[in-house]
């Protein structure tokens, strides 16, 4: 990740980023309120997000970008980024079309639950 990145100085200064350069990105969907998807992002997939209005990671596996859906048709529109009140952590709100999860589920946290609502 050597690439020099576009995003806003103004954006970057605000962002306090791992010993990678990354951020957490927390992906949620704007209409039903429901957590997607963890990813990372660096700057450069911050600033592609922010000027694409397209989901754009950095895949810590594949050490390349990707936007959601490219390849599964999977999209992710975006309606809106935060950052919190840290700087360590974007939330992105998007509009989801098709599953958000790798696994074809429509988010990566329907699965193991380690605590329930006790009411």
């Amino acid at each position: 990740m050597t690439l020099v990145s576009e995003l806003d100085p103004q954006v970057a200064a605000l962002l306090k980023r791992n010993v990678d350069g990354l951020v957490p990105a927390i992906v949620q969907d704007a209409t039903s309120g429901a957590v997607l998807m963890l990813a990372w992002m660096d700057d450069e997939a911050l600033h592609r997000t922010l000027t694409t209005r397209r989901g754009t990671y950095w895949s810590r596996s594949r050490q390349e970008y990707w936007v959601k859906g490219e390849t599964s048709g999977h999209t992710q529109s975006v309606r809106e980024v935060r950052l919190d009140c840290d700087g360590d952590t974007v939330l992105v709100r998007v509009d989801q079309v098709g599953p958000a999860c790798h696994t074809g589920t429509d988010t990566c946290f329907d699965g193991r639950v380690l605590a329930e609502d006790l009411g």
